[in-house]
Protein backbone atom coordinates (compact mmCIF):
# COMPACT_ATOMS: atom_id res chain seq x y z
CA UNK A 1 0.00 0.00 0.00
CA UNK A 2 2.82 2.39 -0.08
CA UNK A 3 2.59 4.57 -2.95
CA UNK A 4 6.53 5.02 -4.46
CA UNK A 5 7.49 7.29 -5.97
CA UNK A 6 6.29 9.17 -9.49
CA UNK A 7 3.20 6.55 -9.17
CA UNK A 8 1.14 9.95 -8.48
CA UNK A 9 1.56 12.98 -10.31
CA UNK A 10 2.84 15.97 -7.94
CA UNK A 11 -0.62 17.90 -8.55
CA UNK A 12 -1.89 15.17 -6.69
CA UNK A 13 0.79 14.58 -4.09
CA UNK A 14 0.09 18.39 -3.57
CA UNK A 15 -3.46 18.15 -2.65
CA UNK A 16 -3.45 15.18 -0.61
CA UNK A 17 -0.21 16.55 1.43
CA UNK A 18 -2.31 19.73 2.10
CA UNK A 19 -5.30 17.53 3.50
CA UNK A 20 -2.77 15.85 5.61
CA UNK A 21 -2.05 19.38 7.28
CA UNK A 22 -4.84 20.00 9.39
CA UNK A 23 -4.89 16.48 10.90
CA UNK A 24 -1.36 16.78 11.49
CA UNK A 25 -2.09 19.91 13.26
CA UNK A 26 -5.53 18.71 15.22
CA UNK A 27 -3.85 15.43 15.90
CA UNK A 28 -0.23 16.49 17.60
CA UNK A 29 -2.80 19.26 19.56
CA UNK A 30 -4.66 16.27 21.18
CA UNK A 31 -1.85 14.59 22.05
CA UNK A 32 -0.67 17.35 24.14
CA UNK A 33 -3.70 18.02 25.54
CA UNK A 34 -5.16 15.10 26.48
CA UNK A 35 -1.87 12.06 26.35
CA UNK A 36 -0.39 12.83 29.81
CA UNK A 37 3.47 13.13 29.24
CA UNK A 38 4.92 10.35 31.09
CA UNK A 39 3.00 8.24 28.73
CA UNK A 40 3.87 9.88 25.06
CA UNK A 41 6.73 7.45 24.56
CA UNK A 42 4.47 4.56 24.74
CA UNK A 43 3.05 6.32 21.20
CA UNK A 44 7.07 5.04 20.18
CA UNK A 45 6.55 2.02 21.55
CA UNK A 46 3.26 1.60 19.13
CA UNK A 47 4.73 3.78 15.77
CA UNK A 48 7.64 0.56 16.29
CA UNK A 49 5.17 -2.33 15.87
CA UNK A 50 3.41 -0.21 12.99
CA UNK A 51 7.19 0.20 11.45
CA UNK A 52 7.67 -4.03 11.93
CA UNK A 53 3.95 -4.55 11.06
CA UNK A 54 4.81 -3.20 7.54
CA UNK A 55 8.10 -5.49 7.41
CA UNK A 56 6.51 -8.63 7.09
CA UNK A 57 5.41 -9.02 3.87
CA UNK A 58 2.86 -11.81 3.32
CA UNK A 59 2.31 -12.87 -0.73
CA UNK A 60 -1.06 -12.67 -2.18
CA UNK A 61 -2.51 -14.76 -5.09
CA UNK A 62 -1.25 -13.78 -8.04
CA UNK A 63 2.55 -12.82 -7.27
CA UNK A 64 2.09 -9.45 -5.10
CA UNK A 65 2.41 -8.95 -1.14
CA UNK A 66 0.66 -6.86 1.69
CA UNK A 67 1.27 -6.51 5.00
CA UNK A 68 -0.11 -5.27 8.70
CA UNK A 69 0.12 -1.52 9.35
CA UNK A 70 -1.40 -1.62 12.82
CA UNK A 71 -2.85 2.04 12.65
CA UNK A 72 -5.81 0.58 14.12
CA UNK A 73 -4.62 -0.95 17.01
CA UNK A 74 -2.84 1.87 18.50
CA UNK A 75 -5.93 4.09 17.83
CA UNK A 76 -7.55 1.50 20.39
CA UNK A 77 -4.67 1.84 22.81
CA UNK A 78 -3.59 5.48 22.66
CA UNK A 79 -6.48 7.07 20.61
CA UNK A 80 -6.66 7.88 16.70
CA UNK A 81 -4.39 11.09 16.82
CA UNK A 82 -2.09 9.28 18.67
CA UNK A 83 -1.83 6.48 15.47
CA UNK A 84 -2.05 9.40 13.41
CA UNK A 85 1.23 10.14 14.70
CA UNK A 86 2.74 7.04 15.17
CA UNK A 87 1.69 6.05 11.39
CA UNK A 88 2.97 9.22 10.01
CA UNK A 89 6.46 8.54 11.73
CA UNK A 90 6.89 4.83 10.77
CA UNK A 91 5.84 5.84 7.14
CA UNK A 92 8.28 8.82 7.01
CA UNK A 93 11.27 6.54 8.24
CA UNK A 94 10.57 3.92 6.24
CA UNK A 95 10.21 6.70 3.03
CA UNK A 96 13.35 8.78 4.18
CA UNK A 97 16.08 5.88 5.18
CA UNK A 98 14.89 2.86 3.18
CA UNK A 99 12.75 4.30 0.14
CA UNK A 100 9.47 2.09 0.98
CA UNK A 101 7.27 4.67 -0.31
CA UNK A 102 7.85 7.88 -2.31
CA UNK A 103 8.91 11.42 -0.05
CA UNK A 104 6.88 13.10 -2.83
CA UNK A 105 3.66 11.07 -2.14
CA UNK A 106 4.32 10.67 1.43
CA UNK A 107 1.17 12.82 2.02
CA UNK A 108 -0.71 10.58 0.40
CA UNK A 109 0.40 7.31 2.40
CA UNK A 110 -0.31 9.29 5.28
CA UNK A 111 -3.77 10.08 4.42
CA UNK A 112 -4.62 6.29 3.56
CA UNK A 113 -2.31 4.50 6.27
CA UNK A 114 -2.11 6.92 9.10
CA UNK A 115 -5.50 8.90 8.89
CA UNK A 116 -8.35 6.63 7.09
CA UNK A 117 -6.90 3.77 8.45
CA UNK A 118 -6.80 4.74 12.24
CA UNK A 119 -10.37 6.97 12.47
CA UNK A 120 -11.90 4.21 10.56
CA UNK A 121 -11.33 1.41 12.73
CA UNK A 122 -11.48 3.17 16.03
CA UNK A 123 -14.77 4.78 15.05
CA UNK A 124 -16.34 1.32 14.22
CA UNK A 125 -14.29 -0.62 17.55
CA UNK A 126 -16.78 1.79 19.41
CA UNK A 127 -20.02 1.55 17.24
CA UNK A 128 -19.97 -2.41 17.61
CA UNK A 129 -17.98 -2.53 21.09
CA UNK A 130 -20.66 -0.87 22.43
CA UNK A 131 -23.58 -3.72 20.89
CA UNK A 132 -21.87 -6.56 22.21
CA UNK A 133 -22.19 -7.44 25.75
CA UNK A 134 -19.47 -10.68 25.88
CA UNK A 135 -15.91 -10.47 26.88
CA UNK A 136 -14.76 -11.68 24.02
CA UNK A 137 -16.87 -7.98 22.48
CA UNK A 138 -13.80 -5.79 22.52
CA UNK A 139 -11.55 -8.50 20.65
CA UNK A 140 -14.76 -9.07 18.18
CA UNK A 141 -15.25 -5.03 17.32
CA UNK A 142 -11.24 -5.03 16.80
CA UNK A 143 -10.87 -7.16 14.56
CA UNK A 144 -14.12 -5.68 12.27
CA UNK A 145 -12.61 -2.41 13.27
CA UNK A 146 -8.89 -3.20 12.25
CA UNK A 147 -10.44 -5.10 8.70
CA UNK A 148 -12.56 -1.87 7.80
CA UNK A 149 -10.00 0.03 8.30
CA UNK A 150 -7.35 -1.15 6.27
CA UNK A 151 -9.83 -1.97 3.31
CA UNK A 152 -11.14 1.92 3.79
CA UNK A 153 -7.04 3.24 2.95
CA UNK A 154 -6.89 0.12 0.44
CA UNK A 155 -9.68 1.84 -1.30
CA UNK A 156 -8.51 5.74 -0.83
CA UNK A 157 -4.90 4.27 -2.03
CA UNK A 158 -6.90 2.51 -5.29
CA UNK A 159 -8.57 5.90 -6.09
CA UNK A 160 -5.70 8.08 -6.02
CA UNK A 161 -3.77 5.56 -8.22
CA UNK A 162 -7.22 4.85 -10.65
CA UNK A 163 -7.12 8.61 -11.43
CA UNK A 164 -3.73 9.20 -12.79
CA UNK A 165 -4.16 7.95 -16.44
CA UNK A 166 -7.21 10.05 -16.82
CA UNK A 167 -5.91 13.00 -15.88
CA UNK A 168 -2.45 12.67 -16.91
CA UNK A 169 -1.55 11.60 -20.17
CA UNK A 170 0.74 11.83 -23.44
CA UNK A 171 -0.74 12.53 -27.06
CA UNK A 172 -0.80 8.73 -27.67
CA UNK A 173 -2.86 8.69 -24.82
CA UNK A 174 -0.04 6.93 -22.68
CA UNK A 175 -0.12 7.61 -19.21
CA UNK A 176 2.81 9.97 -17.16
CA UNK A 177 2.43 8.01 -13.96
CA UNK A 178 0.27 5.55 -12.67
CA UNK A 179 -0.65 3.80 -16.03
CA UNK A 180 -3.55 1.80 -14.55
CA UNK A 181 -7.29 3.22 -14.37
CA UNK A 182 -9.58 2.67 -11.69
CA UNK A 183 -11.74 -0.21 -13.27
CA UNK A 184 -8.13 -2.65 -12.47
CA UNK A 185 -6.75 -0.27 -9.86
CA UNK A 186 -9.70 -0.98 -7.59
CA UNK A 187 -10.31 -4.55 -8.07
CA UNK A 188 -6.33 -4.88 -8.01
CA UNK A 189 -5.77 -3.12 -4.73
CA UNK A 190 -9.16 -4.43 -2.62
CA UNK A 191 -8.47 -8.53 -3.84
CA UNK A 192 -5.45 -8.47 -1.55
CA UNK A 193 -6.59 -6.84 1.16
CA UNK A 194 -10.49 -7.98 1.15
CA UNK A 195 -8.68 -11.54 1.35
CA UNK A 196 -5.24 -11.77 3.03
CA UNK A 197 -3.66 -8.39 3.95
CA UNK A 198 -7.03 -7.73 5.97
CA UNK A 199 -6.99 -10.89 7.62
CA UNK A 200 -3.21 -10.22 8.57
CA UNK A 201 -4.02 -6.93 9.90
CA UNK A 202 -6.63 -8.59 12.32
CA UNK A 203 -4.56 -11.24 13.43
CA UNK A 204 -1.50 -8.45 14.11
CA UNK A 205 -3.96 -6.14 15.91
CA UNK A 206 -6.17 -8.56 18.18
CA UNK A 207 -2.88 -10.71 19.02
CA UNK A 208 -0.74 -7.76 20.05
CA UNK A 209 -4.50 -5.80 21.54
CA UNK A 210 -5.19 -8.66 23.64
CA UNK A 211 -0.99 -9.26 24.92
CA UNK A 212 -1.11 -5.45 25.64
CA UNK A 213 -4.34 -4.94 27.46
CA UNK A 214 -3.64 -8.42 29.58
CA UNK A 215 0.01 -7.50 31.06
CA UNK A 216 -0.06 -3.89 30.62
CA UNK A 217 -3.57 -2.95 31.23
CA UNK A 218 -2.43 0.59 32.12
CA UNK A 219 -1.15 1.45 29.25
CA UNK A 220 -3.96 3.05 27.33
CA UNK A 221 -3.49 6.98 28.01
CA UNK A 222 -7.17 6.98 29.61
CA UNK A 223 -5.96 5.10 32.73
CA UNK A 224 -4.18 7.09 35.65
CA UNK A 225 -1.82 4.43 36.44
CA UNK A 226 1.66 5.34 35.50
CA UNK A 227 3.62 2.60 33.23
CA UNK A 228 6.81 1.95 34.67
CA UNK A 229 9.70 -0.04 32.47
CA UNK A 230 9.07 -2.97 34.45
CA UNK A 231 5.56 -3.15 33.58
CA UNK A 232 6.85 -2.61 30.13
CA UNK A 233 9.03 -5.94 30.04
CA UNK A 234 6.61 -7.68 28.09
CA UNK A 235 5.85 -5.47 25.40
CA UNK A 236 9.60 -4.81 24.82
CA UNK A 237 10.40 -8.15 24.56
CA UNK A 238 7.51 -8.92 22.46
CA UNK A 239 9.03 -6.55 19.71
CA UNK A 240 12.42 -7.70 20.36
CA UNK A 241 11.20 -11.29 19.06
CA UNK A 242 8.92 -9.23 16.62
CA UNK A 243 12.86 -7.79 14.90
CA UNK A 244 14.51 -10.70 14.63
CA UNK A 245 11.71 -12.82 13.09
CA UNK A 246 11.74 -10.19 10.23
CA UNK A 247 13.28 -11.52 8.19
CA UNK A 248 10.47 -14.10 7.42
CA UNK A 249 8.73 -10.85 5.49
CA UNK A 250 11.47 -11.48 2.62
CA UNK A 251 10.03 -14.92 1.90
CA UNK A 252 7.31 -13.54 0.23
CA UNK A 253 7.81 -13.63 -3.30
CA UNK A 254 6.72 -10.73 -5.89
CA UNK A 255 5.99 -6.62 -5.41
CA UNK A 256 3.05 -5.31 -3.83
CA UNK A 257 0.39 -3.90 -6.68
CA UNK A 258 1.67 -0.85 -7.75
CA UNK A 259 4.87 -0.52 -5.89
CA UNK A 260 6.85 -2.09 -9.23
CA UNK A 261 9.83 0.00 -10.53
CA UNK A 262 10.31 1.71 -14.16
CA UNK A 263 12.37 -1.83 -14.93
CA UNK A 264 9.89 -4.17 -14.42
CA UNK A 265 6.30 -2.13 -15.06
CA UNK A 266 6.54 -2.74 -18.65
CA UNK A 267 6.43 -6.52 -18.17
CA UNK A 268 4.00 -6.69 -15.40
CA UNK A 269 0.92 -8.75 -16.52
CA UNK A 270 -2.55 -6.78 -15.34
CA UNK A 271 -6.14 -7.35 -16.08
CA UNK A 272 -4.54 -10.43 -18.51
CA UNK A 273 -2.03 -8.50 -20.38
CA UNK A 274 1.36 -6.73 -19.98
CA UNK A 275 1.77 -2.60 -20.17
CA UNK A 276 4.18 -2.67 -22.84
CA UNK A 277 5.78 0.33 -21.94
CA UNK A 278 7.07 2.48 -19.04
CA UNK A 279 4.96 5.72 -18.01
CA UNK A 280 7.28 8.67 -18.78
CA UNK A 281 7.68 9.79 -15.24
CA UNK A 282 8.29 6.33 -13.94
CA UNK A 283 11.72 6.76 -15.83
CA UNK A 284 12.27 10.01 -15.43
CA UNK A 285 11.18 11.79 -12.46
CA UNK A 286 11.89 12.40 -9.09
CA UNK A 287 14.24 10.14 -7.19
CA UNK A 288 15.49 10.32 -3.90
CA UNK A 289 18.56 8.24 -3.12
CA UNK A 290 18.37 6.40 0.52
CA UNK A 291 20.60 5.07 2.51
CA UNK A 292 19.51 1.48 3.10
CA UNK A 293 17.09 1.10 -0.21
CA UNK A 294 14.89 -2.00 0.12
CA UNK A 295 16.18 -2.51 3.37
CA UNK A 296 19.43 -3.81 2.36
CA UNK A 297 23.20 -2.35 3.05
CA UNK A 298 25.88 -2.67 1.10
CA UNK A 299 28.35 -6.27 1.80
CA UNK A 300 25.35 -7.82 4.20
CA UNK A 301 23.03 -11.03 3.73
CA UNK A 302 19.65 -9.43 3.13
CA UNK A 303 17.87 -11.33 6.17
CA UNK A 304 20.47 -9.56 8.72
CA UNK A 305 19.85 -6.33 6.67
CA UNK A 306 16.50 -6.65 7.31
CA UNK A 307 17.30 -7.46 10.98
CA UNK A 308 19.40 -4.03 11.24
CA UNK A 309 16.70 -2.30 9.82
CA UNK A 310 14.15 -2.93 11.47
CA UNK A 311 16.26 -1.67 14.62
CA UNK A 312 17.40 1.30 13.28
CA UNK A 313 13.43 1.79 12.70
CA UNK A 314 12.63 0.81 16.19
CA UNK A 315 15.47 2.90 17.58
CA UNK A 316 14.35 5.94 15.94
CA UNK A 317 10.27 5.85 16.94
CA UNK A 318 11.56 5.55 20.53
CA UNK A 319 13.98 8.57 19.89
CA UNK A 320 11.56 10.41 18.04
CA UNK A 321 8.80 10.57 21.34
CA UNK A 322 10.82 10.73 24.05
CA UNK A 323 12.37 13.84 22.21
CA UNK A 324 8.14 14.86 22.20
CA UNK A 325 7.68 14.00 25.19
CA UNK A 326 10.32 16.49 26.38
CA UNK A 327 8.90 19.22 24.76
CA UNK A 328 5.24 18.55 25.83
CA UNK A 329 3.76 20.22 28.93
CA UNK A 330 2.96 17.84 32.16
CA UNK A 331 -0.37 16.51 32.78
CA UNK A 332 -1.75 14.18 35.26
CA UNK A 333 -5.26 15.23 34.94
CA UNK A 334 -7.45 12.92 33.09
CA UNK A 335 -10.10 11.28 32.44
CA UNK A 336 -11.43 7.37 33.99
CA UNK A 337 -12.51 4.87 31.58
CA UNK A 338 -13.31 1.20 32.45
CA UNK A 339 -12.37 -0.10 29.27
CA UNK A 340 -8.54 0.84 28.79
CA UNK A 341 -8.95 0.59 24.81
CA UNK A 342 -11.99 3.68 25.34
CA UNK A 343 -9.94 6.59 24.60
CA UNK A 344 -11.72 9.69 23.40
CA UNK A 345 -11.55 11.77 21.10
CA UNK A 346 -13.64 14.85 18.94
CA UNK A 347 -15.60 14.49 16.32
Amino acid sequence: MHIPENYLSPETCAVMTAAMVPVWYKSVKKVRETVPKDKIPLIGILAAFSFLGMMFNIPIPGGTTGHAVGGTLIALLLGPEAACIAVTIALFLQALLFGDGGILAFGANCFNMAFVLPFVGHALYHFIKDKIKAPSGKYIAAAIGAYAGINAAALCAAIEFGIQPYLFHDAAGNALYCPYGLTVSIPAMMFGHLTIAGIAEVIYTVAIFAFVTRTVPNMAYAEKAPVDTKSLRPILILLAVLVIAVPLGLLAEGTAWGEWGADEIAEVVTAGSALGYVPFFLQNGFELSVLFPDYTMSGLPDWFAYILSAIIGVALSFIIFRLFANTAKTKTDFGDKDDPAETPTEA
